[in-house]
C-alpha cells in the first residue's frame, strides 16, 4: 500500500502576495513604505519649488555671518561680533545648563516629596498632597513668570549695599548686605557669586568654530577618574564580603580617592575665588547669574518635582507590603527599610515614566523666552531667525537639536534602567 510522505509544494504566484497570509503582511508594509517615501519626496520637492519661487535657497551659510546681538548669560566667550553659529552654541549650552540643574533638583525634591506623601504623619502627608496638586494644576508658564517677578521685585538694588562716609561715621549699616561670609550678593539685576580663577591654568584649545577650556576638561577628567576608582574599590569590598563574610573598612579610602586628587590638582593650578565687589553703580567681579536663569530653573524644578513625586509614590506602592514587614521583622528601621529594600525595587517602576519627565523638562526650557532667557529657542529660534529670515533652516536645526538631546537622555536613562532590572538566572 503506497502512502504519500511529502506534501507537494505550490509554486509561487503573484496572487499569493495578497491572498497568502505568509506574504500579505510584507506586501502591506512595502506598499505603505513606498507611499510614505513618495509623500516625503513630494513634500520636499514642493518646499524646494516654493523657496525657489520666493528667491530663497536652502542653505546654512547664514550661520557664519555676524550675529550682532548680545547674550547676557554665557558659558563660553561670546560677543556681538561673533557669528550666528557661536550664538547657537551659547544658546544650546544655556538650554543644557537649565535642563541639567532642573533634572537634579526636580529629582531630589520629587523623591523626597513622594516618600513624605506616604508618611503616617497626617499633617506632613496632607502638606505634600497640597504641594503636588498646587503645582500640577497651574500652568508652568505662570510659575516661571511668578518666580521671575518675585526675584526682580523683592530683591534690593545695588546701591542698597553701599556704605557712605556719613553712614560709616554714624555707625549705620547699609540697607542690604551680602550673604555667605560676604561672598554672594543678590540684587534686582541678578545674583553675583564668586568666580573660580587659576593662576596656572592649562589654557584653551581653539578648534576654529569653538574653543575648549583645557582646565575645565582636566578637572572633569580627574573627577570622573576618581568616581570610577571609588566604584572599583567598593566593588572589590563587596566581592570580599561575599567571599568571606567580612567587609573591609572603605570610608576613609573613598574620601581620599574622591577628594585628594581634585584638591591636589586645584592647589597645583593656583585655584582661588574672585569675590564680587560693589564698584560704581553695580557689582563687578565674580559671576552674574541672571534672574531669568534662576527663575526658569526654580520653576521647572518645582513643577516637574510634583509629577516625579507621584511617580515615586506609585512605584513605592507597587512593592508588596510583605517586603516592609520582612525588613521590620529583621530589625531594620523605617528609613533603612526605605533606602535599602523599597526604593531599589521601586526603581524598576519609577525609571520608565521618569524618563518622560526629564524629556518634558528639557523641552520646557524653551519657555525661558517669556523671561528673556536666551537659550536655544531665544537665539537660533528667535533673534537669529528674525535677523536672517531663514525660518525653515532655523526651525529644522532647532528640531534636530532637540531631537538629538531627547534621544541621548532616553538612551542614557534606558541603560540605567537595564542595570536595575531583575537579572534572569
Amino acid at each position: 500500500m503506497a502512502m504519500a510522505t511529502d506534501v507537494p509544494k505550490d509554486s509561487f504566484r503573484l496572487s499569493m502576495l495578497i491572498y497568502d497570509t505568509r506574504y500579505r503582511s510584507y506586501t502591506i508594509q512595502i506598499v505603505v513604505l513606498v507611499l510614505f517615501a513618495m509623500a516625503v519626496a513630494w513634500l520636499l520637492n514642493n518646499t524646494a519649488q516654493n523657496l525657489a519661487a520666493r528667491g530663497k535657497e536652502f542653505d546654512f551659510t547664514f550661520l557664519w555671518q555676524r550675529a550682532g546681538y548680545d547674550i547676557g548669560q554665557q558659558l563660553i566667550p561670546y560677543t556681538n561680533d561673533s557669528n550666528h553659529f557661536r550664538a547657537l552654541l551659547v544658546g544650546l549650552l544655556n538650554t543644557l545648563a537649565v535642563a541639567f540643574w532642573g533634572c537634579i533638583f526636580a529629582t531630589i525634591l520629587g523623591v523626597t516629596i513622594g516618600v513624605l506623601r506616604l508618611s503616617r504623619n497626617w499633617l506632613i502627608g496632607r502638606l505634600m498632597t497640597v504641594y503636588v496638586e498646587l503645582f500640577r494644576n497651574i500652568p508652568l508658564l505662570l510659575w516661571i513668570l511668578l518666580t521671575y517677578v518675585i526675584l526682580s521685585e523683592t530683591t534690593p538694588q545695588p546701591r542698597d549695599f553701599r556704605v557712605t562716609d556719613e553712614m560709616a561715621a554714624a555707625g549705620e549699616a547699609p540697607a542690604a548686605s551680602m550673604m555667605i561670609f560676604d561672598t554672594v550678593a543678590v540684587t534686582n539685576r541678578g545674583t553675583n557669586i564668586p568666580a573660580p580663577l587659576f593662576e596656572r591654568g592649562l589654557g584653551t584649545l581653539d578648534l576654529g568654530f569653538m574653543s575648549l577650556n583645557l582646565t575645565f576638561w582636566a578637572i572633569l577628567a580627574v573627577v570622573v577618574g576618581s568616581i570610577w576608582a571609588n566604584r572599583r574599590l567598593l566593588a572589590a569590598a563587596r566581592a570580599q564580603q561575599e567571599a568571606t563574610g567580612d567587609r573591609p573598612v572603605t570610608w576613609w579610602k573613598s574620601i581620599l580617592i574622591l577628594f585628594a586628587p581634585v584638591i591636589v590638582m586645584l592647589v597645583a593650578m593656583g585655584f582661588h575665588l574672585e569675590i564680587p565687589e560693589l564698584r560704581g553703580f553695580n557689582f563687578a567681579g565674580g559671576i552674574l547669574v541672571a534672574h531669568s536663569f534662576t527663575a526658569l530653573t526654580v520653576a521647572l524644578s518645582l513643577y516637574t518635582a510634583a509629577f516625579i513625586a507621584e511617580i515615586v509614590r506609585a512605584g513605592i506602592l507597587a512593592i508588596s507590603r510583605g517586603q516592609s514587614e520582612a525588613a521590620f521583622a529583621l530589625g531594620l528601621r523605617p528609613n533603612r527599610t526605605m533606602n535599602l529594600i523599597i526604593l531599589p525595587q521601586a526603581l524598576r517602576v519609577i525609571i520608565p515614566p521618569l524618563i518622560s519627565q526629564y524629556l518634558n523638562l528639557t523641552k520646557n526650557t524653551s519657555l525661558g523666552i517669556a523671561v528673556s532667557y536666551l537659550d536655544l529657542r531665544g537665539t537660533l529660534g528667535g533673534i537669529t531667525l528674525n535677523q536672517t529670515g531663514r525660518e525653515l533652516e532655523c526651525m529644522l536645526l532647532m528640531m534636530l537639536i532637540y531631537l538629538t538631546i531627547s534621544l541621548i537622555i532616553s538612551a542614557v536613562m534606558n541603560m540605567y534602567n537595564k542595570s536595575v532590572q531583575l537579572k534572569a538566572r
